[in-house]
């Protein structure tokens, strides 16, 4: 990405956090999984942080 996209990206990553809540499961989802698509050591870091900025996106566990 070039600066310009880079400096884009950013604002809009900052933007997406600010309203992770407000957004639909399947949102939050698709989202969260291009982020760290290739970064498997990260997707806790990244799912604790949106976490506790955002409690009531604490969703229980999907079954099976």
């Amino acid at each position: 990405m070039g600066d310009g996209a880079d400096y884009f990206a950013k604002l809009l990553g900052r933007a997406a956090m600010e309203v992770w809540g407000d957004m639909p499961r399947d949102i939050q989802e698709a989202l969260f999984e291009a982020a760290m698509k290739g970064r498997d050591t990260e997707r806790e870091d990244l799912a604790r942080l949106l976490h506790e900025r955002h409690p009531r996106t604490l969703h229980p566990a999907r079954p099976g």
